[in-house]
């Protein structure tokens, strides 16, 4: 199947703006995506626990062992995500 586009009576105005718009929309789903990965972003223990599809006690054995680290204001405690991916290691087959 071969993709074919027909230009009938546009004109090269018409399409320089037709490319841009594409051009645009494609750039904001980009700018979107890079977004969605803050490597300086802090989880809270839900989000971390929920990030990594484990349960609170998990978390809280990880972290005394070190194999994540914890940060803490007040008594809330926060996890950097960047560290978080960073500890992920790949397993032996």
């Amino acid at each position: 199947m071969t993709n074919t586009i027909l230009l009938q009576n546009v004109s090269t105005e018409d399409l320089k703006d037709l490319i841009k718009e594409g051009i645009k929309s494609q750039l904001d789903d980009f700018a979107k995506e890079l977004k969605v990965y803050n490597p300086d972003e802090l989880l809270t223990r839900e989000q971390t626990c929920e990030f990594l599809q484990i349960d609170s006690s998990t978390l809280w054995h990880w972290t005394n062992k070190g194999k994540v680290t914890a940060y803490g204001i007040g008594s809330r405690r926060y996890f950097k995500k960047a560290e978080i991916l960073e500890n992920l290691k790949p397993l032996k087959k």
